[in-house]
């Protein structure tokens, strides 16, 4: 089981860079690559990656892949600290998207690497700097959105989410054991030990369905 963050002082600032994993074509939602997808005046690409950026992520590897030339057509990726990657494989699942993306991360020597999805539209700057923060080497961080599980079945287990910081010396092997759609599920099950989790207050569910369009701003009409 996850168990609370551990007391003792917090991780030293240490470099982190993010793997933002934007590759997916959106079927289940039908409206099209989610990175693309309008949220504050840009496109979701863009408000996570400057979310990342905002909460205290020296650097981001955003990993493309369905829609990737209107991607970079159509969203600011080319500011500092960002790194756009594309996965060729990006329809076997998420799995190839962390593998492309940790490897992008870890050339860039950090000391912990985070990954996120780019459909939490509810991640704040905090949220992540909250990550960050609790961190600790050696160990991996994860979320648990407290609002996102409020009715649900099975409200109040532990659950872990995104984003998550994993030791670098982690997210190696974290990426080589992810398969298909699972991520590094398999990973943190087999590590739990290893794994905190920190509570979040906010919304951070992912976009998946049109259930979830209230959570671009401005939410899109009906189709």
């Amino acid at each position: 089981m996850p168990t609370s963050p551990p007391s003792g002082p917090p991780t030293p600032a240490a470099p982190a860079v993010a793997v933002l994993l934007a590759a997916g074509a959106g079927s289940r939602l039908g409206r099209g690559p989610k990175a693309l997808l309008p949220h504050r005046g840009g496109t979701l690409v863009e408000h996570a990656t400057r979310t990342l950026l905002a909460g205290g992520c020296d650097a981001v590897v955003v990993v493309l892949g369905a829609g990737a030339a209107g991607a970079r057509a159509g969203s600011s990726l080319d500011g500092p600290g960002v790194h756009v990657v594309e996965n060729p494989d990006w329809a076997t699942g998420m799995a190839s998207s962390l593998r492309v993306g940790v490897a992008a991360a870890l050339d860039l020597v950090p000391a912990r690497v985070v990954v996120a999805h780019v459909d939490q539209p509810g991640v704040g700057p905090d949220d992540v700097a909250r990550l960050l923060a609790t961190h600790r080497p050696g160990r991996v961080t994860a979320s648990r959105w407290l609002a996102a599980a409020e009715g649900a079945a099975g409200a109040g287990r532990p659950r872990w989410a995104h984003p998550l910081v994993l030791d670098a010396a982690l997210a190696g092997p974290a990426a080589a054991s992810a398969r298909g759609d699972h991520g590094a599920r398999d990973f943190l099950r087999a590590h739990a030990d290893l794994v905190d989790v920190v509570d979040h207050s906010g919304d951070g569910r992912d976009l998946d369905t049109a259930a979830d369009l209230d959570l671009l701003d401005p939410p899109p009409r009906p189709r």
